[in-house]
């Protein structure tokens, strides 16, 4: 028989949740705690294939009992439920080991599915937290991205060099460096900007306004 952990201090709240877990998963056993303690005393001696853990407790945090589950129990299924949707809550969660991320102001139907999801190997995720995810990954994406496209003033130097048409040779002749050290610098240059020819080079190296095109 599957064990369910439910961690919540507002009883109108842990009945919801509990009728809503039995609904997922037909014959589970679910044990409840309303405190922090309580939670951290079952994780000590129950093995549970999911939990639902609150994170306001009266008597701390649920990030404690998330990092203790996901220690003692790397098998279960840690899901948070809760009212806060911020960044302050969502990513210490995450970072502490939860598997997923639920609010509770949303119709039971769209908890149950996103739990039954779970065994087809989907993260339970509430649409708004699931879009603010995207959202952050595609800006840090993005900022990787911009860091992977700086260049050194010395990649900057050879950019412009062979925006001008320098060979590698005469490269390495301006900046007084070895034919391997400006083969090196050109090879740098490419994969930052992602060019693969001298022609898209020439053409980064006029977006950087590395080179005048009028001269």
């Amino acid at each position: 028989m599957q064990l369910g952990l439910l961690v919540e201090d507002q009883a109108p709240l842990a009945r919801w949740l509990m009728e809503t877990l039995q609904e997922c998963f037909p014959g589970i056993r679910v044990e409840h705690a309303a405190t922090l303690a309580a939670g951290l005393r079952l994780a000590a001696t129950e093995t549970p294939q999911i939990a639902l853990v609150d994170l306001g407790l009266p008597d701390g945090s649920g990030i404690d009992l998330i990092r203790d589950l996901a220690s003692r129990h790397p098998a279960c299924h840690i899901v948070v439920t809760t009212i806060y949707a911020d960044d302050q809550h969502l990513f210490p969660a995450l970072r502490a080991g939860a598997q997923g991320y639920l609010l509770k102001d949303q119709p039971r139907e769209k908890i149950v599915q996103a739990l039954r999801g779970i065994t087809a190997g989907e993260p339970p995720l509430s649409a708004s937290i699931a879009r603010r995810l995207l959202r952050v990954f595609d800006t840090e994406t993005k900022s990787a991205d911009v860091a992977e496209k700086r260049l050194t003033p010395r990649e900057q130097q050879t950019l412009s060099l062979i925006a001008r048409g320098y060979k590698i040779a005469e490269v390495a002749t301006s900046m007084g460096i070895t034919h391997n050290t400006a083969h090196e610098f050109i090879k740098s240059v490419y994969r930052k900007l992602k060019v693969t020819s001298r022609a898209e080079a020439t053409l980064e190296a006029t977006r950087l306004g590395l080179v005048n095109p009028h001269l």
